[in-house]
């Protein structure tokens, strides 16, 4: 925690109980009262007690937006939709899963079981990690198997920003909902030490240490160590894990820096792929009941290293490269699909899996700033090479027992082999100008043009093939200050996702493009003495997604159109010196306007797998300071409205809302302790859902959980 001496004249102007609202940070600043000596022609003041300004915890309006466009104009002044969520703020409210993080803000529902790491979302309509992307510091990863386990939790971090719809300009490909981009904590000139140590219910623990500071006149480093453990809520769901960030800065003059980023990671997740249902709904005499084998098993193991140069030519160019090595081994073995007969009381088991992931990609971006009188102009090239390497036993295999059977073990004799590699590599060029017309226009608009060229081997077989997949995004948005405070924007925007993972592209895909999305958004953030509030409505329009051929249903083809609607809010609100109230609502009207599925039977009109037409959050604070300390009380809400598990709208997932508290104390600057608890209720609930000829299935919600951590800075 940073500290600074404050004239006693001023103190004394703030009342003891009051946090001073400031710019917005994301750190805590505390202010000492000086004793100093008053002369004898003023007044005597009262001693008062240490006065905290609290970091601004908002929207982010008055930050420079790195993630909703390059160009580094503020995101008041972004003619886009982004979400801002800082550290503070998801301490405040007891997150420390990413997926809980991303998935309080506006219209964003997660979809991946809360015990097991991959981050998978649904927003405005579109769902998975195709049309969801996750990037950390703006670089997006490869994707298979649409798994994204990484960054699972947010040690290390300092805030998540979310831009949403087509973001193909800053991201490339496979952002038509919404990108999340993670920002991590940089290395800076003064010393720091944070210590996170917790633990609560099911055994859980977690401990994160995290240091910075200087090494010499020109070197800085950041270094963050986590790990975790929990027994997990469910039978075999206990899960363990641990990662180390690093990062070191040299900076040998004010316009020259350069960086070397070093990370790893390992996590066990758990090894629970949900319970089955009955028309979409969980059969609670099931719950907590594991179909998994005995033996099943799953490993993550990642690793990353990055280099970055950055050079300020003059006060108008700037020059920066990006040069980055991914690396990720992943091994599963699972049986992943139930299907439950209440007539017979019988489960099925199927989808008897034992695979690895070997994923590599190298990727270089290269970038160059440019400011032109009223333009700020971005012009760049990346290019990356993805390899995937894929092996898998090739075990089909389904086996029916009686509910209270309990599965012992693995029946697969069949090896684990290699069956396929491919490689992709991809050009994308970008530009794109920020033009401030005059005091109150501004008008922004970019233009991408990505080129991959895929490879794919079959080991076993014979076909393997090779694809080039080329697509164009670009948007143009204009924003009109209304005043110093108040901003109003439209956009149009069109972005592009392949029908599949690219890196898993098989035979049956080869004939398919990159399918097509295109967006018109407008949109009001205005910031007040009391707060900040946005607002946007939008429609989005994709077309080319798979069907069938109305005259031939057994043949897939481009062609089906996707089209969603919606209203999205949020809000930060300061009532009181004590009291402050967060929330956001979104409303999104979503349907499948050309889509024939199997047999023939046309599904236009339906809603798309776990998409909910309403979400909310809702968030209380009230603060107060005393001889004790500040303490925090925090009340919170999440409400989702009801899903469907399948296309056919038959199998129906109710919707829930779900209350959390927290409370934080902070008896001393540098030391506060947290209680939270999840799931006030024990409310049993439907986080996510599927509804297949194999499986009928959802991954419920946590139940009650407690948690209690401690954390300290010095």
């Amino acid at each position: 925690m940073n500290h600074f001496k404050l004239p006693a004249v001023l103190i004394g102007l703030v009342p003891a109980s009051m946090a001073i609202a400031a710019e917005p940070a994301a750190v805590h600043i505390g202010i000492e009262q000086t004793q100093e000596a008053i002369p004898s022609s003023t007044y005597a003041l009262p001693v008062l007690p240490t006065v905290e300004v609290m970091g601004n915890v908002g929207l982010g309006l008055s930050q420079a937006s790195t993630s909703g466009s390059r160009t580094g104009i503020a995101t008041r002044d972004l003619p886009a939709s982004l979400d801002y969520v800082d550290e503070q703020t998801w301490q405040e409210r007891g997150d420390s899963r990413m997926a809980d993080i991303i998935g309080r803000t506006v219209g964003m529902t997660p979809l991946s079981a809360t015990s097991y790491n991959s981050l998978s979302f649904s927003t405005r309509g579109f769902t998975g990690t195709n049309s969801v992307g996750i990037a950390e510091d703006g670089v997006r990863l490869g994707v298979a198997s649409s798994t994204t386990p990484y960054p699972a939790n947010s040690w290390g971090y300092e805030r998540v920003e979310v831009l949403r719809g087509p973001a193909s300009i800053v991201y490339g490909t496979g952002t038509v909902g919404a990108t999340a981009n993670v920002v991590r904590k940089q290395p800076t000139r003064e010393t720091v030490r944070e210590v996170l140590v917790g633990a609560g219910s099911h055994g859980s623990s977690k401990l994160g240490l995290g240091m910075g500071g200087a090494l010499s006149d020109t070197l800085s480093y950041r270094l963050d160590a986590y790990g975790h453990y929990t027994n997990g809520e469910f039978d075999m769901a206990r899960a363990s894990g641990g990662k180390l960030m690093s990062t070191l800065r040299w900076q040998p003059t004010a316009a020259l820096r350069f960086e070397l980023l070093a990370d790893v990671s390992d996590e066990k997740p758990a090894r629970y792929f949900g319970t089955p249902t009955v028309n979409g709904s969980i059969v609670p005499e099931l719950l907590g009941r594991n179909f998994n084998t005995d033996d099943s098993d799953i490993r993550i193991k990642d690793k990353r290293v990055r280099a970055r140069a950055q050079y300020q030519v003059n006060d108008q160019l700037s020059l920066s490269n990006e040069l980055y090595h991914f690396k990720a081994d992943r091994y599963w073995r699972n049986i992943e699909a139930y299907r439950y007969d209440p007539a017979a009381q019988t489960i099925t088991r199927g989808d008897y899996i034992e695979l690895t992931h070997d994923l590599e990609q190298t990727g270089n971006r290269l970038e160059t700033k440019l400011k032109a009188g009223a333009h700020q102009l971005v012009v760049g090239w990346e290019v990356t090479r993805a390899k995937f390497g894929y092996a898998s036993s090739g075990f089909n295999y389904s086996t029916t027992l009686p509910v209270d059977a309990h599965y012992q073990g693995w029946d697969n004799t069949t090896s684990s082999i290699p069956r396929f590699t491919t490689q992709a590599t991809t050009h994308n060029f970008y530009a794109e100008d920020a033009w401030s017309i005059n005091d109150r226009w501004l008008l922004l608009a970019g233009i991408r043009r990505d080129m991959t060229d895929f490879e794919r081997t079959d080991l076993i077989g014979t076909s393997s093939f090779e694809k080039s997949l080329t697509g164009t995004a670009w948007r143009l948005g204009l924003s009109h200050k209304l005043s110093t405070k108040t901003s109003l924007y439209g956009q149009i925007s069109q972005g592009h996702d392949p029908v599949t993972n690219v890196l898993t592209l098989n035979l049956g895909n080869k004939p398919f493009k990159l399918t097509t999305a295109r967006q018109i958004e407008l949109g009001l953030k205005q910031q007040f003495a009391q707060g900040e509030w946005t607002a946007a409505v939008y429609r989005i329009e994709k077309k080319d997604i798979i069907t069938r051929d109305p005259n031939n249903s057994q043949l897939s083809v481009q062609g089906g159109k996707q089209s969603s609607q919606g209203l999205e809010l949020s809000t930060v609100l300061r009532l009181s010196p004590n009291w402050r109230l967060e929330g956001n609502y979104a409303f999104v009207d979503a349907q499948y306007d050309k889509l024939i599925e199997a047999g023939g039977v046309d599904r236009s009109g339906k809603r798309p797998t776990n998409v909910a037409r309403n979400t909310a959050n809702l968030w209380a604070h009230y603060t107060t300071h005393s001889s004790l300390g500040r303490l925090q009380a925090s009340l919170g809400a999440r409400a989702v409205g009801s899903r469907f598990a399948d296309n056919a709208n038959t199998a129906r997932s109710a919707g829930y809302t779900v209350w959390d508290a927290a409370l934080s104390w902070r008896p001393l600057p540098r030391s506060t302790y947290r209680l939270t608890v999840r799931n006030l209720t024990d409310k049993l609930y439907t986080y996510s859902a599927i509804s297949s000829a194999k499986a009928a299935q959802a991954y419920p919600g946590e139940g009650r959980r407690v948690d209690l951590t401690a954390e300290f800075s010095f």
